[in-house]
């Protein structure tokens, strides 16, 4: 039944997919522990890629099919899905309405005119400051899309991060696309991680990875929640999916690791900023300090601690959001004057 579900849902192409599965012979080797592959969902191709092309391919596939002309969604300033949605808008010929939160304190002027919301007026969006960051921003949303209906527009809502039952069939489609890729390869990983933020990246592994028969283990790192809070995100995620394709409860907790949430959304500790300079000396692999980052953060440190051995396989899904790394730049700046040589030992 699940098959079929997704294959009826509503979808326009907007990615280039499959995404690759690549080895990090470096990273392994130096770390001297599990064979370490990346899902490189960085290469959606759409303005710079990442996990939400996948997420917006349904989200817009419904608005087309609804009649509807304006795409309207929220997020950080720096949101790599307001980017991906301005950029969805873009390619299908709609308008698109971002309110952008400043929901990071302490940023300078790069962080508000560089990156991320550079490229949201590039692409076309209409950009709309909303504050305070504790906001109501689903009630932002539905105020904003009332005032398009009065003006005659048809608006789409797209909640933060795209994270709806919709949203989520996107990642369902991916757990089978990544599990051919193991499989034709003769890969068997014992572990999985990624970011996990508004759920629906992990809520759509969870339920396309359990179909698809994988036996390793899920992590979702979590990236501004603790993880409480984001299992419970999470697991209404994945419930709401389930229901969609018209299959049984599973009531298998999500997992959660909330080690590096560090001060907060959008603000990296340390150990993110060490793995965002490691992956690229080794491997000249480039990741975000709000997402990604975190989320080798995690896996390095399960290396060090030993939860991750030679016998074990990991792949890392790299969920994009390069554009971030030009406005964390007063960051990254002082950790290479700190570290010019750094390594994975270090």
């Amino acid at each position: 039944m699940s098959r079929r579900a997704l294959a009826q849902a509503p979808r326009v192409a907007l990615g280039v997919t499959p995404t690759p599965l690549a080895y990090l012979q470096r990273l392994t080797d130096e770390l001297g522990g599990p064979r370490i592959y990346v899902k490189r969902d960085d290469l959606t191709g759409l303005a710079f890629g990442g996990n939400k092309v996948r997420k917006l391919e349904y989200l817009v596939g419904e608005a087309l099919k609804l009649g509807c002309d304006t795409l309207v969604t929220t997020g950080a300033i720096q949101s790599n899905h307001a980017r991906q949605t301005a950029a969805a808008a873009a390619r299908c010929g709609l308008d698109c309405h971002l309110l952008l939160v400043d929901a990071v304190d302490q940023r300078g002027p790069e962080y508000h005119e560089n990156g991320n919301v550079l490229l949201d007026r590039l692409l076309g969006a209409t950009t709309i400051a909303v504050g305070p960051p504790d906001m109501d921003t689903d009630r932002a949303l539905k105020d904003h899309a009332r005032r398009l209906e009065r003006r005659g527009r048809r608006p789409y809502v797209v909640p933060a991060g795209g994270s709806t039952a919709t949203g989520c069939l996107g990642y369902v489609a991916a757990a089978a696309e990544l599990t051919t890729q193991l499989r034709s390869q003769r890969i068997y990983p014992t572990q999985l991680f990624h970011a996990s933020s508004s759920g629906g990246t992990q809520a759509g592994l969870s339920v396309g990875l359990e179909q698809a028969g994988f036996r390793g283990r899920l992590t979702g790192v979590a990236v501004g929640t603790y993880a409480a809070e984001q299992r419970r995100r999470v697991r209404e995620l994945i419930d709401a999916t389930r229901r969609r394709l018209g299959l049984a409860e599973d009531p298998t907790e999500p997992d959660v690791d909330d080690h590096h949430v560090g001060p907060g959304y959008g603000h990296p500790d340390h150990a993110t900023l060490d793995a965002i300079g490691i992956f690229a000396r080794l491997e000249g692999l480039l990741l975000d300090p709000v997402y990604t980052g975190k989320a080798a953060a995690a896996l390095l440190s399960w290396v060090r601690d030993g939860r991750l051995t030679s016998a074990d396989t990991v792949v890392l899904l790299h969920l994009g959001g390069q554009p971030s790394l030009f406005a964390y730049a007063p960051e990254l700046r002082h950790w290479m004057n700190k570290h010019p040589h750094a390594r994975a030992h270090q």
